[in-house]
């Protein structure tokens, strides 16, 4: 049986949220493969109609990414440099028609290990924000995923952006994810890696993010600290090194074993080190 609503104000939306368990749906590209042949059933909350969750725009403290931005929205956008990655993300998302429709807050709220737009978010310190029909809170993304397919968000609640912090906008940016072929494919590994560099072209802050090889998109901490205070000129993708990844925890499955996902992950950083550098 189908129950289904399009509400046309975020007012109404979470109104609905408040009295009942609802499925929320906007571009539908996760929904809607996951049917495989059964038709749409349950409580349906269909949010596509909230154009005000669309905006992208510079606010005084930071970003505002509104949850109903399509990935075509995203590569349009005039962003810093520091968002390069994630619009390298974006380009990575299937295929134009569903960049057109696939949404950045569904890629995250889908929370799978593979979400390629994760790991540059991360390297951005980004943050959720939520709304219920009674308060409004912000949860960093790192805090938000909780493991495969599992969120912070309650029942009656729904993402109604994504925040980045003046802080984090600073630098070059990029991402790198292997796969089987180039597009229109699943991830073996993906690296997101953002730095910052002084007038002396000395790493001043360094963003490293690794996904699809833990069941969360991670930080790297240690290489972090080890990158900041080095110069671009002393090839800093050398203090990579196998201890900077002893925490990933990836699979072995069809598509690569773990210990290839390892292996490529220490290679994509070194090379994602050197692009966000300006030496790839």
């Amino acid at each position: 049986m189908l129950s289904y609503e399009r509400p046309e104000s975020l007012e109404q939306a979470l109104d609905l949220l408040s009295r009942d368990s609802w499925k929320i749906l906007a571009g539908g590209t996760d929904v809607y493969p996951a049917l495989r042949d059964r038709p749409l059933s349950g409580h349906i909350l269909d949010v596509s109609a909230l154009d005000d969750l669309r905006t992208i725009a510079r606010q005084k403290d930071g970003w505002h990414i509104g949850a109903n931005a399509t990935w075509s929205d995203l590569i349009a956008a005039e962003l810093p440099s520091s968002f390069d990655g994630l619009k390298l993300a974006a380009r990575e998302i299937g295929s134009p028609q569903i960049q057109n429709r696939a949404t950045l807050v569904g890629n995250i709220c889908n929370a799978s290990p593979a979400a390629d737009g994760v790991p540059p978010l991360l390297t951005l310190d980004a943050r959720v924000e939520i709304k219920s029909h009674t308060a409004t809170r912000q949860v960093p993304l790192q805090d938000f995923i909780h493991g495969n397919r599992h969120t912070d968000l309650k029942p009656d609640e729904l993402v109604s952006a994504i925040l980045i912090p003046a802080a984090s906008t600073a630098g070059q940016s990029t991402f790198i994810k292997l796969g089987a072929r180039k597009y229109l494919v699943i991830s073996i590994a993906m690296v997101a890696a953002r730095l910052a560099c002084d007038d002396k072209g000395t790493i001043s802050d360094a963003a490293i993010s690794i996904g699809a090889c833990s069941a969360v998109a991670r930080r790297l901490p240690e290489l972090e600290a080890a990158l900041t205070g080095s110069k671009i000129a002393d090839k800093p993708a050398r203090l990579v090194t196998p201890q900077h990844f002893a925490e990933l925890t990836p699979l072995d499955d069809v598509r690569a074993s773990a210990g290839y996902r390892l292996e490529a992950a220490a290679e994509l950083t070194r090379r994602a080190i050197c692009a966000a550098g300006g030496q790839g």
